[in-house]
């Protein structure tokens, strides 16, 4: 793979080795449509390695044995890369990049993202908005993320917006990012604008420790996307710029409950389609409906029955991604038996009691935050969630069966 940038539109070609389709970290299928993306609101004299590392976010799903940079990167970037994937990268010789002290929330909108943000209420913002590629008809059109920009620049927080088509540089199975860290493009070519040592998102301990969705019921410690000690953890701290989980030991249920009580519950936005408010019919606000009704202790308002294509699966028997909130709010959630989670809850059988090691933190998750961002953090857990025990903390470590 050869990458060039120009500006901030990034141009690469494959070698004859590459493919056009590939795999992202979490072994999900995707194809190329395009070789070319255009990065818009970054400044021109970011250090190389953060140019490497944000064109990496793009290009790994396809890239198999080698990748030539347009100008020269640290040899402990280098190290990253061939002891994280097996790439060989070049040419080699510039200093690393030394870490700012500043932390900075890369900023979706969604209730996760806006815990994230309480537990660091300084911390400015990177937006992410995706727009439509020059050379690639847009396929996904309800995808309004002219709303979610306009949302974030009404939170009060330092804004930095960043506009990309990269998305688009997928084909299959739709628009979308080639790695998930492809989000944090605008964070690296902006963090030596903004003094960044670290960027932090809003996954939770369902995504960094459950598995995720894709995954599917396991316990996860080593996740190679989100671990720090990872492959995508260890190449993001060799650019001088630490990947930062704040909740990554709570569930979305504590998640749910920190969004809407901070000063940004006016401007929590989890659904992609809607304009003056959530859609209602997708099945993302499916999902977030049951977990806010949980949270609120009332029945679901949803419009969605359960012979609607968004609520199929959840007429099959699990497991399901996400299974640990679906068992929280079929435990909580008044009347659930009328809802299209009524053959769910009867599958899995949860209660209050099983799942009340969702209402805590797990520990661990604190201790790897990095130490100039970990005491902010625990002190918050501490108020606000409190830790879980340790029969509670066993039920993380042997979720899906694991010894």
């Amino acid at each position: 793979m050869r990458v060039t940038w120009k500006g901030g539109e990034l141009t690469f070609r494959l070698d004859p080795e590459d493919e056009i389709t590939g795999t992202v970290s979490d072994g999900y299928p995707v194809k190329l449509a395009v070789n070319s993306c255009e990065i818009r609101g970054i400044p021109s004299d970011a250090h190389n390695d953060l140019w490497a590392v944000a064109a990496w976010t793009v290009v790994a799903p396809w890239t198999r044995k080698r990748i030539t940079f347009d100008r020269p990167v640290s040899s402990e970037l280098a190290a990253a890369l061939h002891d994280g994937w097996g790439i060989e990268a070049g040419p080699v010789g510039c200093p690393p990049r030394d870490p700012g002290p500043t932390l900075a929330i890369s900023y979706s909108g969604g209730a996760d993202s806006v815990a994230a943000a309480a537990v660091f209420p300084d911390a400015p913002f990177v937006h992410f908005r995706r727009v439509p590629h020059s050379r690639v008809p847009n396929r996904w059109p309800h995808y309004r993320s002219d709303v979610l920009a306009k949302l974030a620049a009404q939170t009060g927080r330092e804004v930095t917006t960043v506009e990309s088509d990269l998305e688009f540089t997928l084909s299959e199975p739709r628009p979308g990012y080639p790695e998930h860290h492809a989000v944090m493009v605008g964070a690296l070519l902006n963090a030596d604008r903004l003094g960044l040592g670290g960027v932090g998102l809003g996954y939770e301990i369902g995504s960094r420790w459950l598995g995720g969705g894709r995954y599917v019921h396991r316990f996860t410690p080593d996740n190679p996307m989100w671990a720090p000690h990872g492959r995508w953890g260890r190449l993001f701290a060799a650019a001088g710029l630490r990947i930062v989980l704040p909740v990554g030991g709570v569930s979305e249920a504590i998640t749910m409950r920190i969004a809407l009580s901070s000063p940004l519950k006016a401007q929590v936005r989890w659904c992609l389609r809607g304009t003056s408010g959530p859609c209602r019919t997708c099945g993302k606000c499916l999902y977030k409906e049951l977990i806010q009704a949980a949270v609120e202790r009332r029945p679901m308002d949803t419009p969605i029955t359960a012979d609607r294509p968004v609520a199929r699966k959840w007429q099959e028997p699990p497991p399901y991604g996400g299974q640990e909130m679906i068992e929280y709010g079929c435990a909580r959630v008044p009347g659930i038996e009328k809802t299209p989670f009524a053959r769910a809850a009867a599958y899995l059988g949860a209660t209050e009691e099983s799942t009340g090691w969702l209402d805590h933190c797990y520990r661990p998750a604190i201790e790897e935050i990095p130490e100039p961002w970990r005491e902010r953090a625990e002190r918050f857990m501490a108020e606000n969630v409190g830790f879980m025990d340790e029969a509670q903390a066993r039920r993380v470590e042997t979720w899906g069966g694991a010894a």
